[in-house]
């Protein structure tokens, strides 16, 4: 007879057992109200799929973000926390929250905000997915290093650090990344805020581990704290077991097995826990007799199925107008033709035949002649809200077809499931009437489920949100300091102009649009121009990139010898005047000086008599000073070849 041992120290810790109670109080308070109040969770309370169906079944929904509640809503913040934006934002909507935050990961988020507004260097030790992790980033608005190894650890460059961790990691990862941090000589001040029922759970699992033959871990399969128990117990024990439930049980391995382990997860129930040991009590310890067996396929046989119930059984007679199906029980089940669905032209006939194996939902457990009533397009129906809830759960993409327009946004259809498009979800710009969408395929993703209602919402703003956001990040990808690009220009500002780099803008500032001096961008640049642009810096995490347009030309005085030479007459624009003289743009970032004296040939007393600014002038180069980047003009050179000739003639 094998022997189960249960860990000392497993199932709910105090944060999720907190939770659950206060989700509890707000669903019996909900109760007794009249006027019923929707009730949701910020993702699934805890990563256990027996308490989330439940409190599903209970009308408590899951949503993502506060968008997706409306004023009034109740919203529960599950044990992992919320980003300190997320409440803002439902006080902004108007939401009753629940705060069931965990208070050791509470005490984290103090710790990180208060030396953020410091001005600290904040490193949070943990998985940079976990929404624990996720929330304390958000104390911090989202400035936090993330280190999930040594060799993140080894990447961070800062001189001094104030360290926090997710409180479900293993204390080595802590010790490994402080121990990186003062081999770089980094200074840190720590703050070890794994939970104690973290390390008593995980210490009793791994003591656990060593002394029987085989290790059942039993949590969800999303839960990150039950991971960490099943990884402490594979190093100990080679027969380790990850389970949700007795559905997953490996009964043919445990059964040669003499001292069995059970240890749990925070999130798992202590009901899952019992029913566990107790199966395997029952399975592995004391097989069933046969007779138990015999009794239990005459009680199957003598019991009816209940409405809406999915039933297996096999086709006994077809004919045109029904299916009558054998499901091993004492009345047959009778599938018409009304509750299937056919093609064109299709007869059941030439969809089932005797002998075939067949799945249907039961509608009537009496249909009047004394069959029980079937039905295949419930059981599809049911089907296509199985993939409703999953594409909820999984965040995966669906195609839906828009069919109607109602008040505040559009019908849409998923197969046999229809859904409601809130007109600000129909686009990721504003749409003010939906008749254009009227007839379109797109792709959505499911923002809420209430199926006990038969409500589903879709969103194709998230869709296009997301796809925004990966074609930008791929032309962040593609973009690199120094790389010369075209762009359009978008926009103006007195202090340069913006450029569309495909997708993502670029700031070209005024000073770095010529080599001369500007006033406003409009003297070089027009609204829709192409141009070519060289990145000069690059800040993906500020969303920021700095461009120049003169840096794709040469500097006008590196090429001085290629373009002008002493005695060369050239042609320039009159730009500022002195009374010593006055200064000619050759080209934009090149000036050259006509002295007083070789302005005419006469005397001049006021310059201002002779030029004027703007004005289009000829000058012969007299001197060209490079190492003082210096050009001296002279006009009245000009005039006497001008004389010269005019006397030939």
């Amino acid at each position: 007879m094998a022997e189960i041992i249960r860990a000392e120290h497993s199932g709910f810790c105090f944060g999720v057992r907190q939770a659950i109670e206060k989700t509890e109080e707000q669903i019996h308070l909900n109760e007794k109200l009249e006027k019923k109040r929707q009730i949701y969770t910020c993702g699934p309370l805890i990563h256990n799929r027996f308490v989330t169906d439940d409190l599903k079944a209970r009308g408590v929904g899951i949503i993502e973000s506060p968008e997706e509640a409306e004023p009034g809503d109740i919203v529960i913040v599950r044990s992992h926390g919320e980003t300190k934006a997320f409440f803002d934002e439902s006080k902004r909507r108007k939401l009753t929250v629940v705060n069931a935050t965990c208070p050791f990961v509470e005490k984290i988020h103090q710790l990180v905000h208060g030396a953020w507004q410091e001005g600290k260097n904040i490193v949070i030790v943990g998985d940079k997915h976990h929404p624990e992790v996720i929330g304390i980033n958000g104390w911090c608005a989202g400035q936090g290093i993330i280190v999930g190894s040594r060799e993140e650890a080894e990447a961070v460059t800062c001189e001094k650090v104030f360290l926090v961790c997710q409180t479900t990691i293993q204390k080595k990862l802590l010790d490994d990344i402080v121990a990186v941090f003062e081999e770089k000589h980094i200074l840190t001040e720590i703050y070890n805020t794994i939970c104690n029922a973290t390390k008593e759970r995980q210490e009793s699992c791994k003591n656990l581990a060593e002394k029987v033959d085989a290790m059942v871990i039993i949590g969800g399969k999303n839960s990150s704290n039950t991971g960490k128990l099943y990884e402490i117990s594979k190093k100990k024990c080679k027969n380790s077991f990850f389970i949700e439930n007795i559905r997953d049980l490996p009964l043919k391995q445990l059964r040669k097995c003499n001292r069995i382990g059970v240890a749990a997860g925070a999130s798992t129930p202590e009901c899952v826990i019992k029913e566990v040991i107790a199966n395997m009590s029952e399975m592995i310890t004391n097989e069933k007799i046969s007779m138990e067996d015999f009794m239990d396929e005459i009680d199957a046989s003598l019991r009816l199925p209940r409405t809406g119930e999915i039933v297996d059984g096999k086709v006994h007679q077809v004919t045109e107008k029904e299916v009558i199906v054998n499901m091993g029980c004492k009345k047959d089940g009778i599938l018409p033709v009304e509750e299937v669905t056919l093609e064109e032209g299709q007869k059941l006939t030439d969809l089932f035949k005797e002998g075939d194996e067949i799945q249907a939902k039961v509608v009537k457990t009496d249909d009047g002649d004394g069959g029980i009533l079937l039905s295949k397009k419930k059981l599809e129906i049911n089907e296509h809200w199985n993939e409703i809830n999953e594409a909820l759960e999984n965040k995966s993409i669906i195609s839906v077809k828009v069919v109607r327009q109602v008040n505040g946004g559009v019908i849409a259809a998923y197969k046999e499931v229809t859904g409601f498009i809130p007109l600000s979800q129909l686009s990721d710009k504003f749409v003010e009437n939906a008749d254009e969408f009227i007839g379109q395929t797109m792709d959505v993703r499911v923002s809420r489920v209430d199926q006990k209602r038969g409500r589903v919402v879709f969103s194709r703003k998230i869709v296009l949100t997301e796809e925004k956001q990966q074609k930008i990040a791929a032309i962040w990808e593609g973009l690199h300091v120094d790389d010369i690009v075209e762009g359009t220009v978008m926009r103006f500002t007195d202090y340069g102009a913006f450029i569309d780099l495909g997708g993502i803008d670029g700031l070209l500032h005024i000073s770095e649009i010529s080599w001369g001096k500007l006033k406003h961008p409009q003297e070089v640049l027009q609204i829709g121009d192409t141009v070519k642009v060289k990145i000069l810096a690059m800040n993906e995490e500020k969303g920021k990139i700095s461009l120049g347009l003169k840096q794709t030309v040469p500097e006008p005085w590196s090429v001085i010898d290629e373009t002008y030479q002493i005695g060369q007459v050239v042609s320039g624009k009159v730009v500022q005047i002195k009374e010593y003289g006055a200064f000619i743009e050759l080209e934009p970032g090149l000036d050259g000086l006509v002295h007083i004296s070789e302005v005419a040939h006469k005397r001049v007393t006021n310059i201002a008599d002779e030029l004027s600014i703007g004005q289009d002038v000829n000058a012969k180069i007299l001197e060209i000073d490079k190492e003082r980047k210096r050009i001296s003009l002279s006009i009245k050179e000009t005039l006497d070849a001008e004389e010269t000739i005019s006397e030939e003639e």
